[in-house]
């Protein structure tokens, strides 16, 4: 389905392009060049997009054992280069034609080619987006988000063509004014789109996904699951890595901390409906734990249960039992 989708996008950047170029051609306007440009700007990110995410869903092996779903992020990031180096294009242009203005020819046509590929885009990119959010692909969310934006560029466009068939090419000028505002619009796209892969490439924690892990965890949690710590979830495309310690009783044989180890696993899948490759290690619990253990008709229980520590960010994230030093997450005595 993702690759479906990206190769609609890769073909359709191509026909828009062509299109723009004519209408280019028939106006020389500098505000529909640098559409134009930017429509290069969408042929590379879509037949580069195409190419990461086939390259993204390819299995893990030897050499890339954790899978190839970065190739999404630096696909990303490198249309959101495409994107900025595009807007400096763009500026010069607009500068050189507002320092030596020239008349346009045949707005009219130039005005509908632009507008029905405005149209195209925006319709495009809220698809992309939509299934990209739905199969958690940064290259779909990415393509469909920059899709939008030029969407709503063109009608900026729409504006000042339509300003400029209305009085006869009398302000001239606005043509330029028009492509420097665009420029400044797609600029901020790019770096949106440049930050948030860097983010990705960098592994830099998802505060929201994280959140919402634990918030399912919670709200599901066994009694015999005494503390959960050290965790850890980065998602690749449709795959999430899920990192943890979690701590059982004692006595729990392997079978046990298997079948705990796959329900954890199911329930995560069964939330987020995507892959799941989960790592789990087991800590067996200690006596002082008993104060925080809800297992009930413990029969080796050596304290009264007291209370269970509500997981949470700041201490399921945490390096150590309890988000703290052991003893010191003890209820007092």
């Amino acid at each position: 389905m993702t690759v479906r989708i990206q190769r609609y996008i890769a073909l359709l950047s191509v026909v828009l392009f062509m299109a723009k170029m004519l209408a280019w051609y028939l106006t020389h306007s500098v505000t529909v060049l640098t559409d134009a440009l930017e429509g290069i700007v969408n042929m590379v990110a879509g037949f580069l997009g195409l190419f990461s995410i086939i390259l993204a869903n390819r299995p893990r092996d030897t050499n890339h054992p954790y899978g190839h779903g970065k190739a999404e992020f630096l696909s990303s990031a490198v249309e959101g280069t495409l994107i900025m180096i595009a807007g400096v294009v763009i500026i010069y242009e607009a500068i050189q034609h507002l320092i030596v203005p020239h008349e346009l020819e045949k707005l009219d046509i130039g005005l509908l080619i632009v507008a029905a590929s405005g149209a195209m885009n925006f319709f495009a990119g809220k698809y992309a987006e939509a299934k990209g959010r739905k199969n958690n692909s940064m290259i779909l969310i990415s393509a469909g988000k920059h899709l939008q934006t030029d969407a709503y560029s063109t009608v900026a466009i729409i504006i000042g063509l339509a300003l400029l068939l209305a009085t006869h090419n009398k302000w001239v000028w606005l043509d330029s004014v028009v492509a420097l505002c665009f420029a400044a619009i797609i600029m901020i796209t790019g770096y949106k789109v440049l930050r948030r892969s860097i983010s990705g490439i960098m592994d830099e924690m998802d505060t929201a996904l994280l959140k919402e892990v634990i918030d399912v965890l919670q709200a599901n949690r066994a009694p015999q699951w005494i503390d959960l710590h050290n965790l850890r979830v980065i998602q690749y495309g449709s795959l999430m890595h899920v990192d943890a310690h979690m701590t059982l009783p004692w006595y729990y044989q392997v079978a046990d901390a298997d079948r705990e180890i796959h329900a954890l696993e199911s329930l995560i899948k069964s939330h987020f409906n995507n892959q799941v490759e989960l790592f789990i290690h087991i800590d067996g619990c200690m006596p002082y734990q008993c104060k925080l253990c809800a297992m009930p008709e413990c029969a080796v229980r050596q304290h009264a249960f007291q209370q269970q520590l509500v997981w949470a960010i700041d201490n399921v994230w945490a390096d150590s039992k309890h988000g703290k030093h052991d003893k010191e997450a003890m209820p007092d005595k």
